[in-house]
């Protein structure tokens, strides 16, 4: 079961598409249908969360907790992406991505560290290998 919460209110974000896009990432990593939360916040809320977790006092565009651990009613539960939708905006601007393409990525991001992948081990790799399978072939780059 996939939860997506929007917590911020100044950009759209249609849940539908980031519900699709986590449907197809359980689909590829053979996870079955775990649960996951992702959710869409302001830079106020990643930053009390930076700081709570990462001793890091500035927000930040995503950060992953991952739980893999069974709720008490036998369900897998791998954990929550917290995204901060204003941090994304302003990383979009410096590229050529759109704000929900530059979503989608940290959706992606968030959801391998998710599975244990880390920097300078292997994520970025893995990233832009499921960036081009389901970002980029869906928007004609």
């Amino acid at each position: 079961m996939i939860e997506i919460i929007n917590k911020q209110k100044r950009f759209w974000v249609s849940p539908k598409k980031f519900k699709n896009l986590l449907q197809q990432l359980f689909h590829e990593y053979k996870l079955g249908n775990p649960l996951l939360t992702l959710a869409f916040v302001t830079d106020r809320e990643i930053k009390k969360l930076n700081q709570r977790f990462l001793n890091r006092h500035t927000p930040t565009d995503v950060l992953s907790f991952p739980f893999k651990e069974k709720t008490p009613d036998g369900q897998y539960y791998l954990g929550d992406i917290i995204i901060s939708v204003p941090t994304a905006f302003r990383q979009c601007l410096n590229s050529p991505r759109g704000l929900e393409e530059e979503l989608m990525i940290l959706t992606i991001h968030g959801f391998l560290h998710l599975l244990g992948f880390e920097h300078g081990q292997g994520l970025e790799e893995e990233e832009e290998k499921v960036r081009k399978k389901f970002i980029e072939d869906d928007h004609g780059n």
